[in-house]
């Protein structure tokens, strides 16, 4: 097996704690509530916290790594994520459970984002949109692990125990990027023509390069802010139409399971075939397709299904946009600024969504909302083409390698 496969699945494993972690809270979330006296709204605020971070800490993360090295910055938020599960394990009051999920969450930042540079660093040349694709699957795959177990210790061993588990997985994937992961060889050469900068040093990307990768943060950003609005407003919706509780839940969650095959499927399929921009489009448009019938009650359970699988299938090919124009030695810094762009619209999206369903007086509002943050995704997608190819002109006409 080739050296970048092996270093694939070791990254797959390792962002799957970070989805485990994420899951801890709203697996345990009865017993905390009784356990700490907490409601429903400081339970959203422990779940929402994880990422709360990361508006302030991307950009400073992406240096850091142009200072310290993807190891270094690795071991660094895997640290912070094992040191905030065992805070958690032990706090007493929700001041000192959010400070806890702050301190973890600072870390998975932090982890996310070298993790992001360690794939790219590894498959810029070839295979980008499948390699993305997969470390992608690996967040849902958390997620699904911590609903199937999670809830059994808890049950067996109290709500700590999950917390102390989520650590204890933390500090096994430390050990193991540690002892598998390796640094890539050097590239022969770079997609974009930019001044070399000195190893370890703390540069941004031109200008040339920071404006595509804002617009792929934006269309990254409305990929997931609708599948949030997807699975937190759609159970509600549907219990307005009249279904049963069991029901409403069920459909949507149904979604989830589908995306975590479409998305490395449609990693690889598009690997294969070619032609990434017209995925990313035709799925943006299918999607919004989906959501609007679904908001107005026409066939729930196809909608969802369908949402599923067009809305997983361009995952990786929209995560690959930023290293088609960031040159390696601005990688780290460059997504930097994409994740504090993200992470700065999913703070934003979600709560437009819950204004427009208090405004409506129906979570349809949210679903609609979604359907044209997809929707959206078009003219953007638009918009990035336009600025490759001025930077590929701004290049002396060597060619930015895309993923096809």
């Amino acid at each position: 097996m080739q050296r970048r496969w092996i270093i694939l699945l070791v990254l797959f494993l390792a962002r799957t704690s970070m989805g485990f972690q994420f899951q801890s809270i709203a697996s345990t979330a009865p017993q905390l509530m009784q356990a700490l006296n907490l409601n429903y709204a400081e339970i959203g605020a422990l779940i929402g916290a994880y990422f709360l971070a990361g508006v302030v800490i991307s950009l400073p993360g992406g240096l850091l790594i142009q200072r310290v090295g993807d190891k270094g910055v690795c071991a660094a938020g895997l640290l912070f994520m094992v040191v905030g599960g065992i805070l958690l394990a032990m706090s007493a009051t929700f001041p000192m459970a959010l400070g806890a999920r702050l301190v973890g969450g600072t870390g998975s930042i932090l982890f996310n984002l070298v993790l992001t540079k360690m794939t790219t660093d590894w498959f810029a040349k070839r295979e980008i949109v499948f390699a993305m694709a997969v470390i992608l699957a690996s967040w849902p795959f958390g997620i699904a692990a911590g609903l199937l177990l999670q809830p059994r210790i808890a049950e067996q061993f109290g709500w700590p125990a999950v917390m102390q588990a989520t650590a204890v997985l933390c500090a096994l994937t430390l050990l193991l990027v540690v002892l598998a992961y390796r640094s890539p060889p050097p590239e022969p050469e770079a997609d974009v023509v930019s001044p070399a900068a000195p190893e370890h040093s703390i540069t941004l990307p031109p200008a040339s390069q920071i404006s595509p990768v804002a617009t792929a943060a934006v269309i990254w950003g409305n990929t997931n802010i609708g599948l949030v609005l997807f699975f937190s407003f759609a159970p509600g919706l549907l219990r307005e139409f009249g279904y049963a509780a069991a029901t409403s839940a069920s459909l949507p969650s149904a979604g989830l399971w589908i995306v975590m095959l479409s998305v490395p499927l449609g990693g690889l399929a598009i690997e294969r075939l070619g032609r990434p921009e017209l995925a990313i489009v035709a799925c943006a448009i299918l999607t919004c397709a989906t959501l609007v019938p679904l908001a107005a009650n026409v066939a729930p359970l196809a909608m969802c299904v369908a949402f599923g699988i067009v809305m997983g299938i361009p995952a990786g090919a929209v995560m690959a946009l930023p290293a088609r124009v960031l040159s390696p030695e601005h990688r780290a810094s460059g997504l930097g600024i994409f994740f504090a762009i993200y992470y700065g619209l999913m703070t934003v999206g979600p709560a437009i969504a819950g204004w427009l369903n208090d405004r409506f007086a129906t979570s349809a509002a949210a679903l609609i909302f979604a359907a044209v943050l997809y929707i959206a995704i078009v003219p953007l997608l638009a918009l990035f083409q336009q600025q490759t190819a001025r930077l590929q002109g701004a290049s002396d006409g060597l060619p930015i390698k895309g993923s096809s």
